[in-house]
């Protein structure tokens, strides 16, 4: 018989989180040894009881996932990290590449996956949320016919994009010139730049561009 696989779950959600457990206790070459309702709870109980694998929530009080992965990672800690999140954008997988998580799972993920992910990220291999891979895909086409009908929107500077992206998160020129730290003209000038190189007329195409697309930037 395999060993049992050893886990640690983490998500501030009490009814969430029994929802987990309700999983992992179905199936029996799974041990749950622990489980927490913040990130600095999460991180004592791994370091207490060092389980192969630890499910975290990315964002949860204390500290992030992301957080006690970079402290776990930072001491040398063999768990293999899985976050289970509601994030689906691309911007947050690659933060959680970037720190060396092994898995990636959706929190609408079927109970099946969230079972195979933690199956195959306790040997040691990576696994992606089978929805996330064709969310990913489906942006990936819909960035390549964006490139098709604007060509030119490749000559945009990092700045421009991260304006357009915030434009179509409705923010205002004051609200991205806080943000960005530069004046409103300036914000409106990118505003000017982006439009001239894509080739749209008038502020409220614009606008209307940037929120159909803002996943693109």
């Amino acid at each position: 018989m395999d060993k049992l696989v050893t886990i640690v779950i983490a998500d501030d959600h009490p009814l969430f989180r029994a929802g987990v457990r309700q999983t992992i206790e179905s199936d029996t070459s799974i041990q749950l040894v622990g489980e927490a309702g913040t990130g600095a709870e999460a991180l004592r109980l791994i370091r207490e009881r060092l389980p192969q694998v630890a499910l975290l929530d990315m964002r949860m009080p204390e500290m992030t996932g992301l957080a006690v992965a970079k402290e776990l990672y930072k001491s040398n800690s063999t768990v293999e990290i899985i976050f289970l999140t509601m994030h689906d954008e691309e911007e947050w997988f690659e933060k959680a590449m970037d720190v060396g998580v092994k898995g990636y799972l959706l929190k609408d993920s079927l109970p099946s996956d969230i079972l195979q992910g933690i199956h195959t990220v306790a040997k040691g291999r990576y696994y992606i949320s089978p929805k996330l891979s064709g969310a990913m895909m489906q942006r990936k086409q819909e960035s390549k016919s964006l490139i098709e009908d604007f060509p030119d929107i490749e000559k945009l500077t990092e700045t421009e994009r991260t304006v357009l992206r915030m434009v179509g998160e409705s923010k205002s020129s004051k609200e991205i010139a806080d943000e960005l730290f530069i004046s409103s003209r300036t914000v409106d000038n990118h505003r000017f730049h982006i439009a001239e190189k894509l080739g749209i007329k008038g502020r409220y195409k614009l606008l209307r561009f940037a929120m159909e697309n803002r996943k693109m930037f």
